[in-house]
């Protein structure tokens, strides 16, 4: 019997240790519609994420099938990131006039928590029903240079509308800055397919976008993305204009953060949109969060993949919601605070949703 991509996972994935010494312990949700989705307690990972399209089913998100290839992957594939997704500069901010250093990991900066981020930690698993599994744990005063004792909950749960919402929960005992997101990339064509993102069609309900320099740090101003190769309110091809502009030469391809509409914060509208070439698969991205980083994986090439090779770049794209990069330190900005207040609620939400055409 040909075992499905969930069920190679639970086998595959757990055939060697985990950095601690012990194997990784797998969850699937799955839905009546035929959508299964695959998680990992290793930093809280979306694995797989498999939808029926027709007679075949495509498994939309980039992954691996056994440890070591998932230790040596430097993509963040499919991770829960934290504490601070994306960037921090010189890995410096202040709060209440004190100064903070976390770890360097990228150019000098801080990337996605530091070189032992949230994606490295195993998290306690509690699997609620074949729809809805909470992962969490908890992060100690001076992790990676942040401070206080962070404890932190992930909730997946999938619906038969073949929507994924993934609930970020979060209280500190000393303010920090928190930021919280999922690292998958998408190919609706399927991970594995010939296909790589740059015919999706993509649409994001933002007016401004965030410059950047070489190493993905704010410039400090927004730009908009009318009459500019970032606009994207209206869907278009994610290569049409790729490359077309020096802003983007700096980072190899598109890695900047959109700034969400207000109108489309509530995590009811949809804020952004990505098409199948094949227009079988429409991907709609809901949240709560201010900002999406539209990332269309310049730097994946020798990344392994499922099937004992490597993905190239462009083979996906990622839409990661969450706070600006380095907003600790643009308190100027207007956009909701990234410093979470001792003893205040971390309470965000994101939505995938699957509609098969």
């Amino acid at each position: 019997m040909t075992l499905n991509r969930a069920e190679q996972l639970q086998k595959s994935m757990t055939l060697e240790a985990a950095l601690d010494g012990l194997p990784a312990k797998i969850f699937v949700l799955k839905n009546a519609q035929g959508m299964r989705v695959s998680l990992m307690d290793i930093g809280a990972t979306w694995l797989s994420c498999e939808i029926p399209v027709g007679k075949e089913v495509r498994d939309v998100i980039l992954g691996v099938n056994n440890m070591s290839d998932h230790r040596i992957q430097e993509a963040y594939m499919g991770a829960t990131v934290g504490r601070f997704a994306n960037r921090i500069a010189q890995g410096k901010f202040n709060i209440a006039g004190q100064d903070f250093q976390t770890g360097i990991n990228q150019a000098g900066n801080t990337l996605h928590g530091g070189p032992a981020g949230f994606d490295q930690y195993r998290w306690a698993a509690e699997q609620k029903s074949d729809q809805q599994i909470s992962f969490s744990m908890c992060s100690k005063d001076g992790d990676q240079g942040f401070p206080g004792n962070l404890q932190v909950t992930v909730n997946y749960c999938l619906n038969e509308n073949n929507e994924l919402s993934i609930e970020y929960l979060a209280e500190t005992d000393k303010d920090c800055p928190v930021n919280l997101t999922n690292h998958a990339y998408f190919n609706l064509m399927g991970a594995e397919s010939e296909h790589d993102c740059l015919q999706h069609q993509l649409m994001i309900e933002a007016d401004l976008y965030l410059p950047v320099n070489e190493s993905g740090i704010p410039l400090g101003h927004f730009n908009a993305v009318k009459h500019s190769s970032f606009d994207f309110s209206e869907a278009k091809a994610v290569g049409r204009d790729l490359l077309s502009c020096a802003e983007q030469k700096k980072t190899a391809g598109y890695d900047h953060s959109f700034l969400l509409k207000d109108s489309h914060q509530d995590g009811e509208s949809i804020a952004a949109q990505c098409i199948s070439p094949d227009k079988k698969v429409t991907m709609n991205v809901k949240t709560t969060k201010p900002a999406i980083q539209l990332y269309t994986g310049n730097f994946l090439s020798g990344t392994p993949n499922r099937q004992g090779g490597q993905y190239q770049n462009h083979s996906a794209l990622a839409l990661e919601t969450q706070f600006l990069p380095d907003s600790p330190n643009h308190p100027e900005w207007e956009q909701p605070c990234p410093i979470l207040a001792a003893g205040e609620a971390y309470s965000h939400r994101t939505c995938y949703q699957f509609v098969i055409n």
